[in-house]
Order: C-alpha cells, then structure tokens, then sequence
C-alpha cells in the first residue's frame, strides 16, 4: 500500500498541528470545492459547505483510521455534508446510474474539456446531477448512492441512465 505524500501532514494534523492542516486544507481545497460545487450547483452554497467541510475536518480528524486514503476519506465527508444539507433544504436528488463509465476519460478521447462537461452536468436536474456526480466523477457505488439518498439501486442506476443520455444529446447538439 502506498501512502499519500500528506500522510505525514496528516498524522501531525490528527496530533493538533494547525500548519499540517493548513497543508492539508491548501492541497485539497480545488478538489473539494469542484465537488461541493457540482453537487449543489449554488456558489454561495457551496463556498459555505467547503467552510463547513473543513470545520468538520478538523473536529473529526481523529477518526480517521487510515483504512483508506486520506482523500477518499475526505471526499466522503464533503459528500456527507452536501447530502445532509440538500435534505435540509427539502432538495431531494434523483437516482441514476448504469455501467460505470469514466466520463473524464470519455471527455479526454472526445476534446471535449472539464469545464464544457461541468457546464452540462449542472443543466441537469438536482438529484440527476447529483447521482451522476457521485457515480461517475467520484467512483462511488449504485449501493453506496442509494444507502446515501435513500433509494432503491436500480433507481440510482435508472437515473445515472437518464443523466447520461441527456449529456450524449447535449454533447451532439453542441
């Protein structure tokens, strides 16, 4: 198993160092900010939710156990919190999913770039895009989506389908 080039940073900042979190907070804030904004698809919201995902962090960093990457880890939280908030707001997403298809590796061999395809996704309805996002740019499971949103697996993947017709159909009329 090879360890992430911030484990080091990490077990200091699980120790209470405040310069390994902020080395931390720096090497992960793109990315986490790139997924809350794609799930929420709200600026505001999500510059709130990345505040409320490190906050998190840092209370909760003792419990990482190291069973897996520390950014996994992380992107699970973030996914955590955004879902949790989304359910506050009565915003209930949809189920999708198929096959797991990479999509960035489908953007890569078709020209098409990340911010084209982020255009696109956030088109789509709330829960369609968040399933998506989940599915296919995160790696999650149909299981893990649907324990997530409270629906049943074949919803999530019927829903994945559905959000990748329409970016096939976007994609074309582009």
């Amino acid at each position: 198993m090879q360890s992430e080039p911030a484990s080091e940073d990490v077990l200091l900042a699980t120790r209470g160092d405040v310069d390994a979190f902020q080395r931390l907070y720096y090497l992960h804030i793109k990315q986490v900010y790139g997924l809350v904004l794609r799930l929420c698809a709200d600026k505001s919201l999500a510059d709130d939710l990345v505040q409320e995902v490190f906050v998190q962090l840092w209370q909760k960093l003792g419990s990482f156990r190291g069973d897996s990457k520390f950014s996994t880890w992380l992107y699970r939280v973030t996914t955590n919190i955004c879902l949790t908030e989304m359910r506050k707001q009565k915003r209930w997403f949809a189920k999708l999913t198929s096959d797991s298809h990479d999509v960035s590796e489908q953007v890569s061999e078709g020209g098409l770039d990340m911010s084209q395809l982020d255009k696109l996704i956030l088109k789509l309805p709330e829960q369609t895009r968040q399933v998506f996002v989940l599915h296919a740019l995160q790696g999650e499971s149909h299981q893990q989506i649907a324990d997530w949103l409270g629906i049943a697996i074949g919803t999530s993947k019927a829903q994945f389908h559905r959000a990748r017709k329409r970016l096939e159909e976007w994609l074309q009329d582009e």
